[in-house]
């Protein structure tokens, strides 16, 4: 009967220790769902319009931060008082009457056209926050890179380790037992008895150095591929300029300014002259313009004081309106840089892929200030190539081209198509 005692505790700690391991692992599926970006999205879209200029999600900026504001306050409560403040202290509301008096008596702009929906957005936004940039980079792809695992993986592995150990120690002490071995009573008995079993066992041990190992390996390769991988870098440049601005608000065409990208391997930079074309006439923007840089807001002052830089480095005299030839060049930081080693070409993608700046560059219409959207990694350049299929032999740009060189040499377009050299190497490569 003794035996059969044992095996009934073998099992019930086999139960216990794999109902431990299942809840701790949807836990951890649980907490890893994706973001519902869209959402997401359409709420930072409305914050960065509406909220950005007084309220930051981190810190407190004009107003409190947002970051968790549903954790403190009531969906409905918030609702009331982003939709017109004012009327809810007028009602008496204790909350927003202490608001009100914390920040001594400002204002804050009432929003009563916005709907439920827009709120629930925005409230959305505050609580997810941003989304990761290496889930951007699945975005920008078409799918999660295949070198990056989701670090909540790591989590659950080791946390699958540890329950394996816990369970391989304990079936050893039950066999100790069942072999006559004495039981220590109490807590803290038991778990002395344990550790002193761990501590005999080889095998544990090797189970321990495997693991170990097999951890230890994972943290070096996932730190070996982020080496030369800017994803997020946003430097520091030497005029504020809002791609927000000029590509989201007054919808310039991104090669308007980047002319190079549709002929040419390389997109350019563009030149003071091309600012100029516009900012000739526009020496400052309008009185309710702010733009939300890092850490800071810019506003009318500051931001007309950014478009003298442009004149300074122009040469351009703004009271007698005429060139000085005093010109100096702007030290643009540059943000996308690619190994020597890889070729890219942005002629071949822009005009003949006929891909959008935004499958690698990401939403440059709402950014204030650019950064590196993509990991622009092997793997991901990869993934989109699996993805994309660009058709040569119908393409308009190749044809055209064809039909020029055939015009050229005197010959047909197929033997044009079939030859090689230099005219062929400029698109075939």
């Amino acid at each position: 009967m003794k035996s059969v005692k044992h095996h009934s505790k073998l099992t019930q700690k086999l139960v216990k220790s794999l109902a431990f391991f299942l809840v701790l692992f949807i836990s951890f599926s649980a907490f890893s769902q994706d973001v519902d970006e869209a959402r997401q999205k359409e709420g930072k879209k409305l914050f960065k319009s509406l909220c950005a200029s007084c309220h930051k999600l981190d810190k407190k900026l004009v107003g409190p931060k947002l970051g968790g504001i549903e954790e403190r306050r009531e969906n409905d409560w918030l609702k009331s008082w982003i939709k017109d403040n004012a009327a809810l202290r007028a009602s008496g509301d204790k909350d927003a009457i202490a608001i009100f008096e914390e920040y001594k008596g400002s204002n804050m702009t009432a929003f009563p056209q916005l709907t439920d929906q827009n709120i629930d957005d925005i409230l959305y936004y505050t609580t997810v926050g941003e989304i990761a940039k290496p889930g951007q980079v699945a975005v920008a792809a078409g799918g999660t890179e295949k070198g990056d695992s989701p670090r909540w993986l790591l989590y659950v592995l080791a946390a699958a380790i540890i329950v394996a150990f816990l369970i391989i120690a304990n079936l050893l002490k039950t066999i100790s037992e069942l072999k006559g071995a004495p039981k220590t009573p109490g807590m803290l008995g038991q778990s002395a008895e344990l550790w002193a079993g761990i501590k005999k066992n080889t095998f544990l041990h090797v189970l321990a150095v495997l693991f170990g190992a097999l951890i230890g390996i994972y943290i070096l390769f996932g730190t070996l591929f982020q080496v030369g991988v800017d994803e997020g870098y946003q430097p520091i440049q030497p005029i504020a300029f809002s791609h927000k601005i000029h590509a989201g608000d007054n919808k310039i065409d991104c090669q308007y300014c980047h002319s190079s990208a549709k002929h040419s391997k390389h997109s350019g930079i563009p030149s003071v002259n091309v600012c100029m074309n516009c900012h000739k006439n526009i020496s400052e923007v309008a009185d309710d313009t702010k733009v939300v840089m890092d850490d800071h807001t810019l506003v009318k002052s500051d931001l007309d004081k950014e478009i003298a830089k442009i004149y300074e480095a122009a040469g351009w005299d703004a009271e007698n309106l005429e060139y000085t030839g005093n010109t100096k060049p702007v030290k643009w930081v540059r943000v996308h840089n690619l190994p020597d080693f890889a070729y890219f070409n942005h002629s071949q993608h822009v005009t003949v892929g006929g891909v959008a700046c935004q499958k690698c560059h990401g939403p440059v219409e709402e950014m204030e200030e650019v950064y590196q959207y993509s990991s622009l990694t092997m793997g991901w350049c990869i993934d989109c190539h699996k993805a994309t299929k660009v058709d040569l032999k119908g393409n308009e740009y190749y044809a055209k081209i064809h039909k020029e060189l055939a015009a050229k040499y005197g010959v047909d377009q197929v033997t044009i198509a079939q030859l090689g050299g230099k005219e062929c190497g400029k698109c075939h490569y």
